[in-house]
């Protein structure tokens, strides 16, 4: 069975304060449009960690100490074209120096027998 990838889901994880700016800057880019609708997010509570390095800039913490951050993590569909443009925007205004950012592909039900 061979799919045909249209669309994936953009993950990251950011600091709770800028969950909004970040969302709208995906959906302004086009990402979260399903259907006949638009501005379709995700967004869940969670506990990242992360140890910055003596050539790191953190954004939160200090270099050298293990921190544990409150941040949500936000999910979007994308289709295949938009993606650059929505990591684009997305790291335009995101305020880590690295922030983590998934791409899965999505496989649509129309796929499926």
């Amino acid at each position: 069975m061979k799919f045909e990838v249209k669309r994936v889901k953009i993950v990251v994880t950011v600091p709770e304060e800028d969950v909004d700016k970040i969302r709208n800057a995906v959906c302004d880019a086009g990402a979260g449009v399903i259907g006949d609708y638009s501005f379709c997010t995700m967004s869940t509570k969670c506990t990242g960690t992360f140890m910055p390095n003596d050539n790191a800039n953190p954004y939160i913490g200090n270099n050298n100490n293990k921190e544990y951050v409150t941040e949500e993590k936000l999910e979007v569909v994308c289709d295949v074209e938009k993606v650059k443009s929505v990591i684009s925007a997305l790291r335009k205004v995101h305020p880590y120096e690295e922030p983590a950012i998934d791409i899965y592909p999505l496989i649509d039900e129309d796929n499926f027998a």
